[in-house]
This record gives structure tokens, sequence and C-alpha cells, in this order.
């Protein structure tokens, strides 16, 4: 997918599931994410994760991708670039994107989110987007640092996509 100084972004794979579970089945990462958020329970639920982010990825511009520390091979978490719910991409009209990340917490404090989804925002300007933006839940500080540190801009609350109130954030391609 793309590289940064310290990370590899790249396609989750099966030898990724140990990893995966460790990093979904802690509530402090999963009460961030999704419209009822939930901590995995087995390891077959994380083998089942990784296939879905795998299926998300098919298209080259999208995806939900593993995100790997290149000195060390450690899979720090995961950054995305997706098209928000009601969106597919396939219209001629402007898509509206997300990028988004959920680390483990042992990743936690070193800047692999903001150069994660710093290189996301890179590829899909590169891509052609004009806008992403970020949606982040209410009391979530670290991930509204991180939106700040890329210059996204606040836009407010909404409950407009994941039928949950979160903080938006934007970014155009020229900052």
């Amino acid at each position: 997918m793309f590289e940064t100084d310290r990370l590899s972004v790249r396609l989750w794979d099966e030898a990724d599931q140990e990893r995966a579970f460790d990093l979904y089945s802690r509530w402090e990462v999963a009460k961030w994410l999704g419209s009822a958020p939930r901590a995995l329970e087995t390891p077959a639920e994380a083998a089942a994760l990784v296939e879905r982010c795998r299926a998300r990825s098919a298209d080259p511009r999208y995806g939900v991708w593993a995100v790997q520390r290149r000195d060390t091979g450690t899979v720090v978490g995961s950054v995305l670039l997706m098209p928000l719910p009601g969106e597919d991409g396939s219209g001629d009209g402007e898509v509206e994107v997300e990028v988004g990340w959920h680390l483990h917490p042992d990743s936690w404090g070193h800047g692999f989110a903001t150069e994660a989804a710093r290189g996301a925002l890179a590829k899909g300007f590169a891509d052609g987007l004009t806008e992403i933006r970020a949606l982040v839940r209410p009391g979530n500080a670290p991930s509204t640092a991180v939106c700040r540190r890329l210059g996204m801009a606040a836009t407010g609350r909404t409950g407009r996509w994941y039928g949950v109130e979160m903080e938006s954030f934007r970014i155009g391609r020229d900052g």
C-alpha cells in the first residue's frame, strides 16, 4: 500500500491473526470503534476480522490495512481509508471518505497513528480525493489530538454516520 519513515502499511494476512486478536480483544481499543463497540472474544473472530479487512481492501483506493514497524516487523495496529457508510465509491460524484486508526496499547504514544494516517491522507489525495474526514467518539482525546496534528479542522458533532454521535474533522487536499 505505502511506506512511511518508520512504517509499512500493507494488507492484513493470516499470519497477523494472533496480533489482531491481541489488539481488538482489548476493551481500551474496542470501546472507541464502530456503532456498537465490542471487544473480540475468540481467535476465530480475529480470523474473520482479518478476512473482512482484506475484503474491504479489494479496491486499491481504499482499505483497512495493517500498520507494521519497519525496524521490528511488529504490527502496531490498523489504518483505514474508506468511503463512509452510504458511499460505495462507484459514482461520478465526490465520495465522502474517512481516515482512521486503531493501535495496540503497546504502540500508543510513539506517533505511529499520526504517521500512518498522514500516509493514508497522502495516498487518498494522490488517488484524486479532494477532502477526507475523520470521525472520533467524544472523549477520545488521543484521537482528537491526532486529528489536530494532521491539520484537520473540527466541524462539530454529527450523527450522520454509524448511528452514533461523533466528533467530525475534515482536511482538504490543499490542507
